[in-house]
């Protein structure tokens, strides 16, 4: 019996160590988890509430009740109707989005790469007025001079009268988070690059651009929100319906409320701000481990 009670002992023993302790749930945890619920909630209740609403039929719109009684997707054929600069507006927002993103993110990455591995005497000075300007509301500030000077040189109603000016109110964040990705990198890189002789933009094109790959996306990511979703410039500088991008096309369709009713101004909505979500959606792994990488580091 005393064998028997020794071997049970020692098989429950074993059992013990092999059998992995499974971790306690601590409430910091489960606090942090329910915060961040909780915010998510926030951000994606309204969307989807916007989202039924596009789909609901005008009467069904107004009676109070959250799940469509019947899918109606005729608002949004509506829309594309009865705007008829619809895609013309589209097509304004794809290519003053992507110009903006494209010269933006080339300049701030060159300025980026120069201001850490170039080692400029005044890099400091550019850095400070940099980091100034975003305690300012430079776009409120700026609209009457910007405005003056679009109309001085005929830039009015145009695409580059929207591209150049998103691209000076987005540069200076867009050089201090390249900034920050380049410090992430060792000057020992560049320095033994410049010791088997290449040049500054060798350096920066065949070893840097490959290494700052997720920082770059961080950029991009940022600027495209930015742009696409811009109002205030766009409704300032343009005034003819051809030219508008599609936020200010948006906000122009709730001067008839009669003839635009809710479902289909919750179509309109959807159709603007759904380029942009597929476009973070698409990009978001890179975006977050451009994050991790420094890019909020300034």
């Amino acid at each position: 019996m005393e064998l028997t009670r020794k071997q049970t002992h020692a098989q429950t023993d074993a059992v013990s160590v092999t059998m992995p302790h499974r971790p306690r749930l601590k409430w910091t945890t489960l606090a942090m988890h329910a915060t961040i619920i909780f915010f998510c909630l926030i951000v994606l209740a309204p969307i989807a509430w916007v989202l039924l609403l596009s789909v609901k039929s005008i009467p069904d719109a107004y009676s109070g009740t959250l799940w469509p009684k019947a899918f109606d997707f005729t608002h949004y054929y509506y829309v594309i109707t009865e705007i008829p600069t619809i895609w013309q507006n589209m097509w304004n927002s794809v290519v003053v989005t992507l110009s903006v993103v494209f010269i933006t993110t080339t300049i701030a990455s060159l300025a980026g790469y120069a201001l850490v591995h170039l080692r400029l005497s005044f890099g400091w000075v550019v850095v400070t007025i940099f980091v100034m300007s975003l305690f300012f509301p430079t776009r409120i500030v700026s609209i009457i001079g910007i405005f003056q000077l679009q109309d001085t040189v005929g830039l009015i109603n145009t695409l580059p009268g929207l591209i150049l000016p998103y691209v000076t109110l987005n540069l200076a964040l867009s050089t201090l988070i390249m900034r920050g990705v380049f410090q992430g990198i060792s000057h020992e890189i560049a320095e033994s690059a410049k010791m088997d002789g290449a040049g500054a933009m060798r350096i920066f094109f065949q070893i840097m651009l490959p290494l700052i790959a997720n920082g770059l996306v961080v950029v991009v990511i940022v600027n495209f929100v930015t742009c696409w979703g811009e109002f205030l410039l766009a409704a300032t500088l343009t005034n003819d319906q051809s030219v508008r991008t599609l936020p200010v096309v948006l906000a122009t369709t709730f001067g008839g409320i009669g003839q635009w009713a809710w479902p289909r101004l919750a179509a309109m909505y959807i159709l603007v701000i759904t380029p942009g979500i597929l476009v973070f959606a698409a990009a978001q792994r890179w975006y977050m481990k451009g994050l991790q990488e420094g890019a909020l580091k300034f």
